[in-house]
């Protein structure tokens, strides 16, 4: 070491300890990067600096972040400011080592490169930084180049410091042996850092992905649910956000950190994926005879059958009558026939109607559906004449009270919340992600107690959970792709909501931030349609509280 006095060098060991510290818990890549080159220039006291970082696929250096104290220089990183420079080819075009530029030498032969002058300094190209120092009247001198190497002994990176300046004096010096020391060990440990926190990153983008393709594989089953896998965690955070900001009321204490948001975004991603293993003919099924396929089309089939067999009968009616020398009948055998012709048309038109699944179906209809389809006979395919004209799976599906899916159905999809659970659990979950089976497993409970698939209570259920509980309703209510309804509009969709709070289904005061902070509209303007965006009046919807009316 040279002649820096041991009293000199602690304070400098000390900054780098608390500056090793601090690079270790920096998540953001570019707040990082700018300060490993601000730590580096701290502890040599240098004026100027650049960190390069190194694009293996490209062969070349990219400047990320520069900065000149004396010149008031700061380009990259946090400052918005792009750096205007070329990267810094390694090899030339014909494939020759750059070994004229500082930096690419020290990536190419692996050393640091310490240098007291620049002008004086041979063997490399400082035509760039003579160019930079006539254009500004700087006077660029010492250089020291470090190399970032990660755990694997590859290079990540470079480190340069410009004009080393006394520390009593101001003068510009040769950086110390005891500087190069210390920015190598910074080096190091910025290396490790940096690489780390680039593992994470590619690591949550892996992971993030992965949810990805399950929702695309869900997608591809259905695009109906695909949409909603992507709607449902906006809108969760649009709520959260809300809830984060709201100073008064009952939960004017809750707040988020980004690891919460983190973990919340997450959660509202994987709130579906149970949905992987439900059948595309249940999650689809649009009309109440839909599996693979529609079956109105074979009930379609039945009735031309009995139009046929009616139409051959009144044939062969008047076939006999006119064998006979009588065709006084004939009318009224035309009569009969156009009376059954009419009847099956408007029997057929009715079972269409039940077909498509109202809200709610009225008794009367169920029995006519039942006669129709117990009443009415045909000849099958194997020539039985007395078949009865629906099947009973046909009934049975024709008169669901309301909707499109009959109770087994109804169940199969409501297991796709427990095989969601299931799954979750199932992850080794780290520490920051700790919740995310409990948030996304929980937007089908109700605050009552009455959800599914385990029956929990408001007081057994955290506040995310209870977001994500609105969220997927109010998406599923206003929800345009669906192919079994279309999407209400927002006062429609607030209504029933507002229900929704007065019977104990969804919190009550998320409903009220939801409303006070008019979470609907922003949503609304993101994903709905401009004829479901009505003028919505707080005064007619349920369950909003007189200090949110106007």
């Amino acid at each position: 070491m040279d002649d820096v006095s041991a009293v000199d060098l602690l304070p400098r060991l000390t900054e780098l300890n608390r500056i090793g510290i601090a690079l270790s818990r920096e998540k953001d890549i570019d707040r990082l990067l700018e300060a490993i080159l601000m730590a580096a220039q701290k502890i040599t006291n240098a004026d100027g600096g650049t960190l390069y970082r190194m694009d293996q696929e490209r062969g070349e250096l990219r400047f990320e972040i520069v900065r000149t104290g004396s010149l008031d220089i700061a380009l990259g990183g946090t400052t918005g400011r792009a750096v205007p420079f070329y990267p810094i080819k390694l090899y030339d075009d014909a494939g020759r080592p750059n070994n004229s530029m500082v930096v690419a030498y020290a990536v190419l032969n692996d050393c640091t490169i310490n240098i007291a002058d620049a002008y004086t300094e041979q063997g490399f190209d400082f035509s760039g930084t003579r160019n930079f120092d006539r254009k500004t009247g700087y006077r660029s001198q010492s250089f020291l180049t470090v190399p970032l190497k990660n755990h694997e002994d590859e290079i990540i990176g470079v480190l340069q410091l410009i004009n080393a300046k006394h520390r009593s004096t101001g003068a510009i010096v040769p950086f110390s042996e005891a500087d190069q020391h210390l920015a190598e060990s910074l080096a190091s440990q910025a290396a490790v850092a940096l690489t780390n926190r680039m593992l994470i990153n590619q690591l949550e983008q892996l992971f993030e992905s992965f949810i990805n393709l399950i929702n695309a594989a869900i997608d591809d089953k259905s695009p109906y649910t695909g949409g909603h896998c992507q709607r449902v965690p906006m809108l969760t955070m649009l709520l959260a956000e809300a809830v984060h900001r709201t100073k008064a009321g009952p939960l004017k204490d809750w707040s988020m950190t980004e690891r919460d948001r983190y973990e919340l975004k997450i959660a509202g991603l994987l709130h579906d994926c149970g949905k992987v293993t439900t059948p595309v003919h249940v999650v689809d099924k649009a009309t109440k005879l839909q599996t693979i396929y529609d079956r109105i089309g074979l009930v379609d089939t039945r009735f031309e059958v009995l139009k046929r067999d009616a139409e051959v009968r009144a044939l062969k009616a008047k076939l006999d009558g006119l064998a006979q020398g009588n065709t006084a009948g004939w009318p009224e055998i035309e009569a009969r026939l156009a009376a059954e012709l009419k009847q099956f048309d408007a029997d057929r038109a009715f079972l269409r109607f039940c077909n498509i699944g109202v809200e709610r179906m009225a008794p009367e209809d169920q029995q006519r559906v039942f006669h129709i389809g117990t009443s009415y006979r045909w000849r099958d395919v194997d020539g039985v004449e007395n078949a009865q004209f629906l099947s009973e799976d046909e009934i049975r599906n024709l008169t669901i009270r309301a909707g499109t899916l009959t109770e087994e159905e109804r169940k199969q999809i409501n297991h796709h919340i427990e095989v969601t659970i299931m799954m979750l659990e199932s992850l080794p979950w780290p520490k920051h992600l700790k919740n995310v089976p409990e948030y996304a497993g929980g937007h089908h409970e109700r605050m009552d107690g009455k959800g599914y698939p385990r029956g929990l209570t408001r007081e057994q259920m955290s506040v995310p959970a209870r977001i994500m509980g609105i969220a997927d309703i109010f998406e599923a209510l206003t929800a345009k792709d669906r192919p079994y309804k279309k999407g209400k509009t927002l006062t429609e969709a607030l209504t029933i909501l507002g229900r929704l709070k007065s019977n104990g289904h969804v919190d009550p005061d998320l409903f009220d931030i939801f409303v006070r902070e008019k979470v609907y509209l922003a949503y609304a303007e993101q994903f709905l349609d401009a004829e479901q965006i009505d003028q919505v009046d707080l005064s007619r919807i349920p369950g909003v509280p007189e200090d949110i009316l106007p």
